[in-house]
């Protein structure tokens, strides 16, 4: 199935997130116990939910059980890369270096953590 819409509204973020985290196919109630840590939902707005996670072609349900079976039907890696791409393209004019210029100079960026993207960027150059 298409994926009809790429962006995910925080709750579905979170829903996706915990069906990720647990890399197998899960149950609402799975879904819900994870999702709580966040949200005071019911399981009527979590239904809700995952039922729009399904229309918007992220989630497959498998009905042949006792309780319905939600699988990832869009990796994380390939959301979170597309979600990046443009995030980067509408705030920064696809301009990494003026994303991270933006984070360095509001001191949201650690010296460890400039070390690490230097490294990142000489791995990915093949400069090591």
């Amino acid at each position: 199935m298409a994926i009809k819409s790429t962006k995910l509204g925080d709750g579905e973020f979170e829903v996706m997130q915990a069906i990720w985290d647990a890399g197998e196919p899960v149950t609402a109630s799975d879904i819900l116990e994870k999702v709580q840590e966040k949200r005071t939902w019911g399981l009527s707005t979590l239904m809700t939910v995952l039922a729009r996670l399904i229309e918007k072609g992220y989630l497959s349900c498998d009905k042949s059980t006792r309780s319905n079976i939600y699988s990832a039907v869009v990796q994380e890696k390939d959301y979170k890369k597309r979600e990046g791409r443009s995030f980067l393209e509408k705030m920064y004019g696809n301009s990494i270096s003026g994303f991270v210029s933006c984070l360095y100079d509001g001191g949201e960026v650690s010296d460890d953590e400039l070390e690490e993207l230097k490294r990142f960027i000489e791995k990915a150059g093949g400069e090591e």
